[in-house]
């Protein structure tokens, strides 16, 4: 146990560095577990629209939206989302699919979705760009 001390001691940088990377691998691992709402793929998001009538919600800003966006999607950028959210209120009972370019502004929608009291929401994993990987089409008007 001696030994460990010392080389903590004499490592301290390394140490810390190794704290930083392990805290992060455990974030990663166990952070999707946290969250209060779920995560889909392009795949289940496509099958959510398909099957259970899911609503896209797309918050990226403007120009990001015209520039292609999901078929059918509301458009409410995140920059305006607290304010408007009551627009959504008429889609409480139904699945909710939150896109935006990469996956990040989405999941801060998820969770202001969460408080305003919708319950079965998805997280478009990857955003618009895994969308566009996936071969999945976009609505440029």
């Amino acid at each position: 146990m001696s030994q460990y001390i010392e080389f903590a001691t004499n490592h301290w940088m390394l140490v810390v560095a190794f704290a930083v990377v392990a805290g992060l691998l455990l974030v990663n691992i166990f952070g999707q577990s946290l969250q209060s709402f779920k995560s889909a793929s392009p795949t289940e998001a496509t099958l959510l629209i398909n099957r259970e009538d899911a609503l896209v919600l797309d918050v990226r800003e403007d120009n990001e939206y015209k520039t292609g966006h999901i078929v059918n999607s509301v458009h409410i950028p995140l920059g305006r989302f607290k304010d408007r959210l009551s627009e959504l209120d008429k889609y409480k009972g139904k699945p909710i699919v939150v896109a935006c370019r990469s996956g990040h502004r989405s999941g801060q929608a998820c969770s202001l979705l969460k408080k305003g009291g919708h319950e079965n929401i998805y997280n478009l994993r990857g955003g618009v760009m895994a969308w566009e990987s996936a071969n999945l089409p976009l609505q440029k008007k």
